[in-house]
């Protein structure tokens, strides 16, 4: 998705002198050559008709800054110094703990530099800080309102078409035979890879416009959901107050095959809505009708939980083990617990769910050996070979199982 190269920075500077095109240089840490930006288009109006000479002064290694490529030619996205985002007043480990306990984050809103564009080689480029320091030179030519609304239009144009790069949708003209007809694995593998991208490309664009007073219509329009923006307009003009899921629901624009855990309706008891008179049987009842792999997966992610350390972060060997063994789990329950309500997904669908659960599994292994191989302490050690045997258990039951659909 985009490259975020703001900690890699150790200064640079975005030229917007001439109206209609806008240069840079931005020297990243160890490289001796810097980019080199020509964009089309303009700056917002704060930076419109300057020059920006910024410098960051903690700056760090970055993986994907090295492959970067010098030449960033393209679209200039939304530039400017005046973004107002929340910044955290806390420390970055006392944030993981508040986020991680589910606690409110102090922060304060702050001016953030954001620089955006779209490279012809490398796609979406962005730096966005608080901290870098900067000195922005008097205005050369000065923007009106109308100009600065025209280039932000423009900009979310940009986004709307990297957007559908992107998520690269299928046909929606395909002949109603191949809309109708039972799809083999390959055919589910392509839609649940086009899900992939369009929940990634969802949270892209969440992240960057989730601040905005008026999210919901360029999230709609960025992400393609043009039913969503006439629904949402519709709202505005009758003074509804529809969330946007609801519109969402009523619109159908999910139009792939969900991915998620369960796919499965929730009816509940008008006289009980929330299920508490009755939770205890829906459990039992829910653990007989249980695929005995997909419980066999289930309790190994337990097990694991209580092995690991699940304070871990998001890089670690603990927080992978625990993340993909928990796909899997969840991921069987969605397609096997169907079979014993009598309910049959079809085949295709099946085989493509099971051969990502062996994905999975095999980054599972490789995270749990590297677990074996950092651990001192003898039993903590041979819990976590049992572990890694077990998911090598599920990975054959799985296998077999594929042979079997076959």
């Amino acid at each position: 998705m985009a490259w975020r190269i703001e900690d890699a920075v150790e200064h640079g500077e975005i030229d917007n002198t001439v109206p209609g095109h806008t240069t840079g240089r931005i020297w990243l840490l160890g490289r001796d050559e810097p980019l080199i930006l020509s964009l089309d288009g303009d700056c917002w109006r704060d930076l419109a008709g300057t020059r920006l000479q910024f410098e960051n002064p903690q700056p760090e290694p970055a993986a994907d800054a090295d492959a970067l490529d010098m030449d960033q030619t393209g679209i200039i996205g939304d530039m400017t110094a005046s973004r107002k985002n929340k910044v955290p007043t806390v420390s970055e480990e006392e944030f993981h703990e508040l986020y991680q306990s589910h606690q409110e984050i102090p922060h304060e809103w702050r001016n953030t530099l954001y620089l955006e564009w779209f490279s012809e080689i490398n796609g979406r480029v962005v730096i966005e800080t608080s901290i870098f320091n900067m000195t922005i030179s008097p205005h050369e030519w000065k923007m009106d309102e109308d100009e600065e609304d025209a280039q932000k239009l423009a900009n979310l144009n940009s986004m709307r078409d990297f957007m559908a790069q992107v998520i690269r949708r299928r046909d929606p003209e395909l002949p109603e035979s191949e809309m109708t007809e039972e799809l083999d694995e390959y055919a589910w593998e392509e839609r649940l890879k086009e899900s992939d991208r369009l929940t990634e490309a969802y949270q892209e664009v969440l992240e960057k416009y989730m601040e905005d007073s008026d999210s919901e219509q360029k999230e709609a329009f960025v992400m393609g959901w043009d039913g969503l923006l006439d629904a949402l307009a519709e709202r505005e003009e009758t003074g509804g107050n529809d969330s946007f899921f609801e519109d969402s629901d009523k619109l159908g624009i999910y139009d792939l095959y969900d991915d998620s855990d369960d796919d499965s309706p929730d009816f509940r008891d008008p006289d009980d809505p929330f299920g508490e008179d009755g939770d205890d049987e829906e459990d039992a009842d829910e653990s007989e009708n249980s695929h005995p792999l997909q419980v066999r997966a289930q309790e190994l992610a337990m097990r694991a939980m209580d092995v690991i350390d699940k304070d871990a972060g998001p890089d670690t060997p603990s927080y992978q083990l625990m993340t993909h063994l928990l796909q899997v789990s969840g991921k069987l329950a969605g397609v096997l617990h169907g079979k014993e309500d009598g309910y049959e997904p079809e085949t295709g669908f099946v085989l493509a769910v099971l051969k990502r659960c062996l994905n999975w599994l095999n980054e599972a292994v490789g995270a749990c050996q590297q677990l074996v191989d950092a651990e001192s302490d003898p039993d903590h050690r041979a819990a976590l070979d049992h572990i890694r045997s077990s998911i090598f258990e599920i990975r054959d039951s799985i296998v077999e199982l594929r042979r079997e659909l076959k």
